[in-house]
């Protein structure tokens, strides 16, 4: 007989936290979904918005701190523990005392590792072998509080900031329907995170950060490029034999044995080559400004002949 889970509430509201709900909405009774309401003026997808009107779900959207201090005060939520997925509100004490037993936030880092709003990307950008999912009591603190449980997941070499997303996604729904019935029932102990690995903090992203800078080694811009997949996108000054500048987006590369000056580019059997501080960077794909995008042999064809 199939165990019946207990009602949730659920906070969330970019794109990963839809793809949470759409997932634990099949498990879990979910008593209310708060999320941030469409902002003026934007005429995009509005994920978890959208996906609890399609799922009939009881739906609350404060915009700020402030409201969501109001929604908490004035409604009485059932539910033990709500669960929080790219939310995007900090919550306050208040707030997370309205629970018996908290507020889980699932975090896709190993923590305390990438602190703060952007730990997928920066896991990439880092260059380390793996990362993780993290199920944490919120506290006021930024992502302090006690662990519930954590599992680590592989990055493979050649992994871009989606795919990492959707495989930490895929690991975060199946411990939250095995870890928070668990947690609730009693089974598990809410522990501190442990001191190792360090801690670390990530940023949100500025279009800025996607600026190749060739003064770095190679292998550091091939995992900007990765990371940078969706946004804000990597592009780079390149100064072709010629002398001529020109700028280009960069969609895929990779790294190679060779020395040139940084930012010069070479073509070498039909590969395109660009000078860093150590070793040389690779481009496979890339998009000159008002075309579509073309391999690096389109590229040396039409550019470089």
């Amino acid at each position: 007989m199939t165990k019946t889970l207990p009602p949730i509430v659920f906070f969330g509201s970019g794109p990963v936290a839809a793809a949470s709900l759409e997932h634990l909405a099949k498990h879990f009774p979910i008593e209310a979904v708060v999320t941030k309401p469409r902002a003026e003026g934007h005429r995009g997808s509005v994920p978890v918005l959208e996906l609890a009107h399609k799922l009939d779900l009881p739906l609350h959207t404060p915009k700020n701190r402030r409201e969501l201090d109001a929604l908490l005060t004035q409604t009485h939520f059932h539910s033990a523990c709500g669960i929080v997925v790219d939310y995007g509100i900090i919550m306050s004490k208040m707030v997370i005392e309205s629970f018996p037993k908290g507020i889980v936030n699932s975090h896709f880092s190993l923590l305390p590792q990438w602190r703060g709003a952007d730990p997928i990307t920066f896991a990439i950008l880092s260059g380390q072998p793996q990362t993780g999912v993290s199920l944490m009591l919120i506290v006021e603190a930024l992502d302090e509080g006690d662990l519930l449980a954590q599992e680590e997941l592989s990055i493979t070499p050649e992994m871009t900031t989606p795919e990492l997303t959707k495989a930490l996604v895929d690991l975060s729904n199946r411990m939250l329907v095995e870890f928070v019935p668990r947690y609730l029932d009693g089974e598990i102990t809410p522990h501190p995170q442990p001191s190792q690995p360090p801690v670390s903090y990530s940023r949100r992203l500025s279009k800025e950060d996607g600026t190749l800078d060739w003064s770095k080694p190679a292998a550091v811009l091939e995992r900007e490029v990765r990371a940078f997949t969706n946004w804000p996108q990597t592009k780079g000054k390149l100064i072709l034999p010629s002398g001529k500048e020109m700028e280009v987006l960069v969609t895929k590369a990779a790294t190679a044995k060779a020395q040139l000056a940084p930012g010069h580019v070479a073509q070498t059997s039909g590969r395109l080559l660009v000078g860093t501080s150590e070793d040389a960077f690779e481009i496979l794909r890339l998009k000159v400004p008002g075309k579509k995008e073309i391999t690096a042999g389109d590229f040396i064809r039409g550019y470089l002949r």
